[in-house]
């Protein structure tokens, strides 16, 4: 789960370095502040990107490559941000932390 988690995190610190410079920058600069919530399932990680891609957030998704445990192409993690803690909240601020 660890590694999924992290995959999810530097895929989307990409999408913001690349696309989102200034919210990058201002995460980099205060500590790279991250936080992880489950869901209830597959269903919910496909909507919650979907909201996030709506809202033109960064944001990533993690389908596995199937090389240990998990079958290939399984849906395993999403990461939402670098961006204003707001922005995010505002989707998954009914989350239970992990």
């Amino acid at each position: 789960m660890a590694v999924q988690v992290a995959h999810a995190s530097v895929l989307a610190a990409f999408e913001a370095f690349r696309n989102f410079r200034d919210w990058f920058e201002k995460w980099w600069e205060s500590g790279q502040k991250k936080i992880v919530v489950k869901v209830g399932g597959e269903r919910e990680l496909l909507e919650l990107y979907a909201k996030a891609k709506d809202r033109r957030l960064p944001v990533a998704i993690v389908r596995d490559a199937g090389l240990t445990e998990i079958p290939p192409g399984t849906l395993t993690a999403i990461a939402i941000g670098p961006c204003p803690s707001e922005l995010v909240d505002e989707l998954t601020g009914r989350l239970k932390l992990l």
